[in-house]
This record gives C-alpha cells, structure tokens and sequence, in this order.
C-alpha cells in the first residue's frame, strides 16, 4: 500500500514538472514568436506594389530617346508574362512552387545536407515566396534573425496572396543583371523584344539568372549561361512542363543576344541631358526617377541627326585645313609602352604655357537641335503638362 502512494506521488510530481516544462516551453515559443513579429511589415501592402519604375523620353514624332531610372524596370502583369515562361522561373528556382505553403521543408533538409557535407554553403533552400518577402519586405543581410523573419512572412503572404499574386511580384522584382529588373526589362536588354515575344529558349535562358546574375551574364559569360539554360531545360522536363524534344530543339536554337545599348546616349545626349535637369528641377528628383513619366519634347531626331552630321564633316574639314594629314605611324603593340615613356620625357613640364590658368569650363557648350522648348509629360499613375 505504501508502495502503491509512492508511485501515485511519483507520477502525480512527474506529470506537474511535465505540465510546468510544457507551459514554460510555451511561453518561451510565444515570446519569441512576438520577438521577431512585433515590427514585421504588413503584408497587405504587397497588393500595393509600386516599385521605381523607368520615366521615358520621346521625340516630337513619338521615338525613344532617352531612359531615366534608379531600377531599369518595366512592370507587367501577370496574363502578359506567356505561361512557358513562368513554368521556366518555377522549374529553376522552386519547383514545388505550387505545392507547398511558403517553406519547402524537404529542400532546405536537402539543402542544409548538401552544405554540411561540402563544407560551405553550396545552395540555398528559399522558395520564390521566400525571395519575395526578403526583397520587398527585409533585407538581405546574412542572420539568422533574418531567415526567421522572413519564413514568418512567407508564411503569411501564401496565407494572404494567391501564388499568381506572388509569381507576378518576383517576375518584376527580381533583379537579372545589367541594370535590368523583373522580365520585362531583361527581355528587352537581352533580346530587344517583350516578354509576351519570347521563345522557350530564351525564356530558359533568363531563369537561369536569378542565381547569379553577373557570373551566367549571356554577354560576358555566354557558355556558362548557356549551361544554365540546360539545366533549366532539363528541370522543366523533370516537372513535366515541356517534352524531352522540346528541350532538345530549345538547346539547339541560336539566340542573338543584342549588344547593350543607352538610348540616352545615341540620338541626342545634350538635348536629353537639358530635359532630365528641367524635369528634375521642376517636379523632383523622387517624380523623375520612380514614377514612370512619359515625357514628350520637341526634338526632331532627322534633324538632330542632320546636326550631328554636320558638325562632325565641319570638323572634319576644319582638321584638315590645320594640317592634318592622317597618322604619323601606326604602333605595334609591344611599342607602345615605350613611346608613352619617350612622350612623357619630351614633355617635361605642363602642357600650359607659364602663366596660364586653365579654363573654367571646358566642356564646349553645343545648341539644341529641336523646334521650340515645350515637354509635356505623362504618368501611368498621373498626369501632368507644361508649356
């Protein structure tokens, strides 16, 4: 009987130490869970989404002449994007985009396992809701509080958006190297055409940036984003997305990767300049550079080009009426060195005669080709004008 009452106390002892190790064990999730929830971002202000998006400038007969932007992005919605080209992004960086709930468990288990045994982080476990709370809503510094954060988030957004919601933020949010942000802009940087243009291997070969964007760049590094595009390839096949002979007849397809180009610079650099500092000036640096203005000028690029061209074959004729007559020699490249030196110790002092200062501004001020100084400008998001 005795025994029996020591065992009752026993367990009677042992169930309240599990019942105050229990609470104590929730006390402490649910104030760590307020310790890293108190000053999270709503989430609902994703449905807001307004990033920087480029202001444009027009010519008297509607031609692009000029870019201005922080972030070189063109957003676009979600029925534009083809569905080819989303399935290439969802292969490449989440293919269990559309069944899990914001955190895949089995890869970030696979992901922690494949970094445990290299030694270093070799891959990464985030999902593109992952990416998506961390680029819009975090930071990107390395922390473990961060991870947290941004698993919390992830969590609520899936909760909060539908996945086309979620696909149509990282599709123009993602940064794909070159200054181009979301698909829209790197559909242009890349090809020269929008994203509704695109074909499936060019489509596989921009999901194959987001992972290192400078390192696969088709410009400078045009094998190893041609191997990306393979392995995008190959991931959609896995998924079910596309045929073996799809993607076979995708790898074999040449792309013409058009070399990079500033609009800013080729038709009138002068004239444009003039305008993003009246822009600026008149309605603000944060209007010029984020709201995505439509600004419409006088210039008349046939004649801004006619100017060009004179001026250069004036110049031309004035050299030759000094004396030039072409180059004295041509160097071999392995005399060059050695000419710079013979240079330099000719000279030997400053070019300026002594006594003579250099000149204020040096940098000649051209006219402005163009028929008159109004711009009118226009906004996706509102509406302005000025004569």
């Amino acid at each position: 009987m005795r025994r029996h009452k020591r065992k009752k106390r026993y367990l009677k002892w042992f169930l309240l130490s599990l019942g105050v190790f229990v609470i104590f064990l929730g006390v402490a999730a649910w104030g760590t869970y307020l310790y890293f929830t108190h000053d999270l971002p709503r989430v609902d202000s994703l449905r807001d989404y307004t990033p920087p998006i480029i202001s444009t400038v027009y010519s008297d007969a509607g031609e692009l002449i000029g870019e201005f932007f922080l972030e070189k992005r063109i957003v676009v919605p979600i029925e534009g994007i083809p569905p080819f080209v989303l399935r290439a992004f969802v292969s490449a960086e989440d293919a269990r985009f559309f069944e899990h709930e914001g955190l895949d468990y089995s890869a970030i288990f696979r992901a922690l396992w494949k970094n445990i045994r290299a030694g270093e982080i070799v891959q990464g476990g985030s999902t593109i809701t992952q990416q998506v709370a961390r680029s819009l809503l975090l930071s990107s510094e390395r922390k473990w509080s961060r991870k947290i954060r941004e698993a919390i988030l992830a969590d609520r957004m899936e909760k909060s958006l539908s996945k086309e919601e979620i696909l149509h933020l990282y599709l123009n949010q993602i940064y794909l190297g070159h200054g181009a942000y979301g698909v829209e802009a790197a559909a242009q940087n890349y090809f020269g055409k929008h994203v509704e243009d695109l074909n499936l291997a060019e489509a596989a070969m921009l999901a194959g940036l987001p992972q290192a964007p400078t390192r696969n760049s088709p410009y400078n590094h045009p094998r190893r984003a041609k191997l990306r595009q393979a392995y995008v390839l190959d991931q959609m096949v896995e998924n079910g997305y596309i045929t073996r002979a799809q993607a076979a007849d995708a790898l074999e397809t040449v792309l013409e990767i058009h070399p990079r180009r500033s609009k800013f610079l080729e038709v009138a650099p002068y004239f444009t300049e003039h305008v993003r500092r009246y822009v600026e000036e008149k309605y603000g640096r944060d209007t010029l550079y984020k709201e995505g203005l439509e600004i419409f000028t006088t210039l008349d690029v046939a004649m801004q080009r006619a100017a060009q061209k004179a001026v250069h074959r004036g110049l031309k004729e004035l050299d030759k009426r000094q004396g030039y007559r072409g180059p004295l020699r041509h160097l071999d490249p392995g005399e060059i060195e050695s000419f710079c030196k013979e240079v330099q110790e000719d000279l030997g002092h400053s070019p300026l005669s002594e006594g003579e200062e250099a000149p204020e501004n040096p940098i000649p001020r051209f006219p402005i080709t163009g028929r008159g100084s109004g711009i009118q400008l226009m906004s996706s998001r509102w509406e302005m004008s000025s004569r």
